[in-house]
């Protein structure tokens, strides 16, 4: 599908969701990611392969600090609802970990098996049985598809039940997809089957923010493609009110790939917006 074909606007939009074609060594990260994951799970103590559903991918893995847990802290894999696993991602625990936080990763019923909606309801799900686990306040940050599903847990019409819901403190969109309406006119519509209803439903951006005292980042690579830059100042601007602004923050010499690395380490400021305060 091509834009100057199917779309009056002009844009590409294959174009404007590709990374890896415009990241050096682009398709090399995935592999990177596995090994450290791997490394990461050797070393750290956790419980793997937790049940929140029927669903064979609907597990997550739970990593606890050495003293008494802050909370949950709670990171959501990308992939374009299309691929990954939890497995992969292990390694993005270790700052929150450091801090003190338990930390979950789920896994979720990927496209074309399941649509986005039902996604949303298995990260509500997921995060609900975790929460069940651990006491205290609940911390969010996803990227790319995981920041939209980040963010759909603090819409207004949140899968989450209340009283789980208004344990979140915070939420940290990274590189986030917040408006889905394009993604209709993308090729990986045939397997997301996004339809007009469900692409704005779907849309955290054509939702209010949920009542109560959330804190919501959009956190970018200021290196990333233009849509994607677009996608998170869609989010602070949709959601930012005089009372609660929604900071938009661009990462200096960070792509879609490597933004989410300072995961990784106790005090980046990453780490500080999703897991930092009060320690």
């Amino acid at each position: 599908m091509t834009a100057e074909k199917d779309d009056p606007s002009g844009i590409d939009w294959e174009d404007a969701f590709a990374n890896a074609s415009h990241i050096p060594g682009g398709l090399d990260f995935p592999a990177a990611w596995r090994a450290q994951a791997e490394e990461f799970r050797a070393g750290t103590s956790g419980q793997l392969d937790i049940p929140y559903g029927d669903h064979p991918r609907e597990k997550f893995d739970l990593f606890m600090p050495d003293s008494r847990a802050r909370g949950l802290a709670v990171f959501i894999h990308g992939g374009f609802w299309l691929a990954f696993d939890k497995s992969d991602w292990s390694g993005f625990a270790a700052g929150a970990l450091a801090r003190g936080w338990a930390v979950a990763l789920p896994s979720y019923v990927l496209a074309p098996e399941a649509r986005i909606s039902r996604m949303t309801q298995s990260i509500g799900r997921a995060i609900a049985t975790a929460a069940e686990m651990v006491d205290g306040p609940i911390r969010l940050a996803g990227h790319s598809a995981g920041g939209h599903l980040a963010t759909r847990m603090v819409c207004d019409d949140s899968p989450l039940p209340g009283s789980v819901a208004d344990r979140i403190e915070r939420v940290v969109s990274i590189s986030g997809l917040h408006d889905l309406r394009p993604l209709q006119l993308h090729s990986m519509n045939e397997k997301l089957a996004l339809d007009p209803s469900e692409a704005a439903d779907e849309s955290p951006c054509l939702h209010r923010r949920r009542a109560g005292n959330t804190r919501v980042t959009a956190w970018v690579g200021a290196g990333e493609r233009p849509e994607f830059l677009r996608q998170s100042a869609l989010l602070s601007e949709a959601w930012s009110t005089p009372e609660s602004l929604v900071p938009l923050i661009a990462e200096p010499g960070r792509h879609h790939f490597n933004v989410i690395d300072g995961l990784r380490e106790r005090d980046h400021p990453l780490t500080e917006a999703f897991a930092g305060g009060n320690d």
